[in-house]
């Protein structure tokens, strides 16, 4: 069953980003990939802050891609935090994701640059 739930979550992100038109399907995979990843890295089953969230896409950014991670994402259609706020409220709206009266589009709104933190930031050799 759990498989047939993955399925279709997956056939709603292809719907999503084919009707949105903004941001490729692997961004919406990458978007939860890095929520799991925000969550366990500030030990909470459910719901992340926007905040947290953006922490737990740089973390896993720079794990999967390193240096490359400004242009995987720029592929992807996605240029700013903002973008992936774009995108967490896409998926609100759909029902894929949850938020709380607290969680605002805002809270996405330029907090880091990609070039500070995917190239200039980036340390050869070191854990994420």
């Amino acid at each position: 069953m759990e498989s047939e739930s993955r399925t279709s979550a997956m056939k709603q992100l292809c719907e999503i980003a084919q009707e949105d038109g903004r941001y490729s399907v692997d961004s919406y995979v990458f978007l939860f990939e890095a929520l799991r990843f925000a969550q366990a890295r500030f030990q909470k089953k459910k719901h992340v802050s926007g905040k947290e969230l953006l922490e737990g896409i740089r973390g896993l950014a720079l794990e999967k891609f390193g240096p490359m991670s400004k242009n995987v994402f720029e592929h992807w259609g996605v240029r700013s935090t903002d973008d992936f706020g774009e995108m967490v409220f896409l998926l609100v709206k759909d029902g894929l994701l949850s938020k709380t009266d607290t969680d605002d589009i805002e809270d996405f709104h330029e907090v880091y640059s990609f070039d500070e933190v995917f190239i200039k930031g980036y340390k050869y050799g070191s854990k994420v």
